[in-house]
């Protein structure tokens, strides 16, 4: 099992920048798949970016790609999400989460993945 800890939520105006970590806990943390999922005030748990256990494969939902970046330290089993030009529509709750199996975009997409963090609150104001 692993254990997930998200940091750096906060409030920043439209057009700012924030960086997220998520520090992982676990020998094997290093060989997971990472991402980050998001969750609006009444809307469903969004996927927002995952990266594979090496960091040379990423993906983006299509409303972050150019503005977000996922990337990973395996020596500190920690993940970053670095956000930048910031929209008031990117107000959520921002979870990590991390899956021991293969990486699979499409599934992450649909069904998550297996390990979850406690979330960390991003509020964009315009």
């Amino acid at each position: 099992q692993v254990q997930l800890a998200e940091s750096g939520g906060g409030l920043v105006q439209a057009g700012g920048s924030l960086r997220l970590s998520c520090a992982a806990s676990g020998r094997t943390a290093s060989s997971y798949v990472m991402g980050w999922f998001r969750q609006a005030p009444g809307k469903e748990r969004e996927f927002v970016a995952s990266i594979n256990w090496s960091g040379r494969t990423t993906n983006y939902v299509d409303s972050v790609k150019g503005r977000f970046t996922i990337s990973r330290d395996n020596a500190k089993n920690t993940v970053y999400l670095q956000m930048n030009s910031l929209k008031p529509e990117d107000t959520a709750d921002y979870y990590c989460a991390a899956d021991p199996r293969t990486y699979d975009p499409q599934r992450f997409l649909k069904y998550g993945m297996s390990y979850w963090g406690k979330g960390t609150l991003v509020t964009v104001s315009s």
